[in-house]
């Protein structure tokens, strides 16, 4: 099963995006279809080709555009070109509807302005029916697949009022000057084109983080051939093996490891640090990342769609693309909202006639319901927030990659880390060495980094940099197993060897002594973590190893307390380790010595107690308790498996990031909610207002505009947010 996105061209209100989605859904091999109007894209799972997705919306009466099949600058050139097209129509509506916008206010002034009869409607045409085709041929479409949508209301409103003018024009001639509607109609029509163009400037503004990460690698590269001689080539001619020359300044093409040089990295526009960070030789880079003072030679590892910001911005893609839970109930709500608007029209036009007022009043009155009730605010109040949103937090280096767990971050109340590469800094030094027998402290270590040659954990590393030898010429062991929460264990020059904490010694049944305990007891009081190693049975030494806190734990732990949120702390390590490092950070909710199943069953046990639970892992080890709690935040640095572990990632190693993630969350939904208020505000305020007689077309119409502008606008607010 593929993904397929397509750029979707003409789409102006809720009921359009559920048009789409509901042509592309009725498509043979599509098993889920989801229409973004705010971005105007829509995201296919299945197995039907472009071509056949394209026609689906066609039919439908839109365009659709699938960018891997068109070049990038004719899509672009299109939507200049459209856009040019809207800016001219837009131009034409306001020339032509002037003289109304005159005569109104000299009516307001109590000054007869009127316009002749017989030039109203010369002046109107063009505008109903030029600038506003694009609602017209919407509505056809709309009447013809038996759907609701704010073209056809906008039809239907401006269509009676420009034709009960012209008839009155035909029938009274000069008579029927000063009960003419034209001016209705076109005011309308520019209206809601004005706040169309206004509505697509600030729907742009909502995805320019996106925009702005697409646009961090640069066209062209420096590549070095065989030969060593330099040429510039497009990066599209850039494969995995070859090799680029960055100079000081310049956007590094691709992902890539160091062959030569020294510099410094600014990373911020994909990790959302400010610090510049030292490379030099062996050190991976991250494409779109800048270089700062150094020359330096790299070797391509991932290019194209395999890159890192490839990869980031098919994720934020994802995300804003996605639908949040509220998002379907408003969606229901804006399939049968038209029907019911045009019912309400309907009921108004008949209850004006029967109390009297006349047929010129109950058509106003009507024109003024169908006109006030549009859908449009419906439509974007959650996609422009989510868009907003999950852009503002990717600047930051919060990636959010499921929109559902946007809301459930919002609702979260405890927060558990994981100790080791989470709270700690994840590199652990060797801090002694316990000998059971006198001997060769050395040739004992060089048993214990042999041991750990197949394994990749911290602690692993700790030995290894503790060894003054190669660990590479060291023989590798036989039988390895990696026992997760407890150690490991093989065998070396036919010896059985064991390594790990007191689970590992009790699962090999190898006895400590009190004397051993005593002593690895103070030694873990100290922060220490105590790995014990066995041979044929029989200990002969322990070891004490140390991993600090981060600098930034205790403020990030205390930023989650001052919020309300319950903080735990979750370790596979000893209760005194744990309980240690915890109090250095201002954690008091501890649970120690659990493997990652009974990780799960620790977030669960505070699930089924009615918490909502936000786990915070590398996410590797911890990958089972980031599934099972409601939030699962992923600390990583752009690597495969943190990306892909947990719905949220944090894109640095900064706990910092764990409260602004949860913040962002929180300010999305309540702007979500906040624009559907403001929606539903309008309608219903508006739409009694309007049946009563209260409001003239001409204010619905400039209400129903500034209502999408309102909601997009708001949405924009949180482009301000930073961590």
């Amino acid at each position: 099963m593929t993904v397929i996105s397509l750029d979707i061209d003409g789409m102006t209100c809720a009921g359009c995006a559920g048009r789409v989605e509901k042509a592309l859904k009725s498509v043979d091999g599509v098993s889920t279809a989801q229409v973004n109007l705010a971005l105007e894209k829509a995201s296919i799972e299945g197995s039907a080709p472009p071509e056949t997705l394209i026609k689906a919306v066609e039919r439908a009466g839109y365009t659709a555009w699938y960018l891997e099949d068109v070049d990038p600058d004719v899509r672009e050139a299109s939507q200049r070109a459209t856009e040019r097209q809207a800016w001219l129509w837009l131009l034409v509506a306001v020339v032509l509807t002037l003289p109304f916008l005159i005569q109104m206010i000299g009516m307001v002034l109590g000054q007869h302005w009127m316009l002749p009869y017989w030039l109203e409607p010369i002046l109107a045409a063009p505008v109903v029916f030029g600038a506003g085709w694009t609602f017209y041929k919407g509505a056809w479409h709309a009447v013809v697949t038996r759907t609701g949508t704010m073209d056809l209301l906008v039809a239907m409103g401006t269509g009676a009022a420009f034709f009960f003018s012209l008839w009155l024009v035909f029938s009274q001639g000069i008579a029927a000057q000063g009960h003419l509607y034209f001016e209705a109609a076109a005011v309308i029509v520019t209206l809601v084109l004005f706040g169309k163009r206004l509505e697509s400037r600030a729907k742009k503004s909502t995805s320019e983080a996106i925009r702005g990460l697409m646009a961090l690698t640069p066209d062209e590269v420096c590549r070095i051939t065989q030969s060593g001689e330099e040429e510039t080539v497009p990066l599209t001619a850039i494969a995995v093996g070859d090799v680029l020359r960055v100079r000081p300044g310049e956007r590094i093409p691709v992902d890539g490891r160091i062959l030569d040089g020294t510099t410094s990295i600014d990373e911020s526009l994909i990790t959302g640090e400010s610090v510049a960070v030292a490379k030099s030789q062996g050190d991976p880079v991250v494409g779109g990342a800048i270089n700062g003072d150094g020359l330096l030679r790299i070797e391509a590892t991932a290019v194209g769609k395999d890159t890192t910001l490839a990869k980031i911005v098919r994720l934020v893609e994802r995300a804003q693309s996605g639908k949040a839970p509220m998002q379907r109930l408003v969606d229901r709500v804006s399939a049968i909202f038209v029907p019911i608007v045009l019912g309400i029209a309907g009921v108004t036009f008949i209850g004006w006639m029967v109390a009297g007022g006349g047929f010129e009043t109950a058509l106003i009155a009507a024109v003024s319901v169908l006109v006030i009730a549009c859908p449009c605010a419906l439509g974007l109040a959650t996609p422009t927030a989510i868009v907003a949103g999950t852009g503002a937090a990717a600047k930051a280096g919060i990636l959010i990659k499921d929109v559902e767990a946007m809301e459930r971050a919002a609702h979260i109340d405890t927060v558990l880390f994981d100790k080791t590469g989470t709270v700690t800094v994840g590199q652990p030094r060797l801090a002694q060495t316990q000998l059971v027998w006198e001997g060769d402290p050395d040739a004992i270590l060089a048993l214990a980094v042999a041991l750990q040659r197949g394994s990749d954990h911290p602690l692993a590393d700790a030995f290894r940099a503790a060894y003054d030898g190669q660990a590479s010429t060291l023989k590798s062991p036989q039988q390895f197993r990696n026992h997760p929460g407890e150690g490991v264990s093989g065998t070396l020059d036919g010896h059985a060897l064991v390594l790990g904490n007191r689970a590992a010694m009790a699962r090999s049944k190898i006895a400590l002594t009190q004397a051993i305990e005593t002593h690895a007891a103070a030694m873990e009081e100290e922060g220490e973590t105590v790995a014990f190693l066995a041979k044929e049975g029989e200990l002969i030494a322990w070891f004490g190893l140390i991993d600090a806190p981060r600098p930034e734990a205790q403020d990030a732990i205390a930023k989650l307390t001052a919020q309300g949120i319950r903080v735990g702390l979750l370790s596979g390590d000893s209760q005194a380790v744990a309980q240690r490092i915890a109090a250095m950070v201002g954690i008091t909710d501890v649970t120690a010595g659990v493997k990652p199943d009974r990780k799960v069953k620790a977030v669960k046990t505070l699930q089924d107690a009615g918490r909502r639970v936000a786990m915070v892992g590398d996410g590797i080890n911890d990958a089972p308790a980031l599934v099972q709690a409601d939030l699962g935040l992923a600390m990583g640095t752009g690597t495969d498996i943190a990306l892909d572990a947990a719905p949220v990632t944090l894109m640095r190693a900064d706990l910092n990031l764990v409260p602004a993630a949860l913040d962002i969350c929180r300010r999305t939904v309540r702007k979500i909610h906040h624009n559907l208020f403001w929606a539903f505000f309008y309608n219903v305020v508006g739409l009694p207002l309007a049946a009563l007689g209260y409001l003239s077309p001409e204010i619905a119409g400039a209400a129903m505009a500034m209502s999408s502008v309102s909601v997009v606008t708001s949405s924009l607010l949180l482009r301000r947010w930073h961590p």
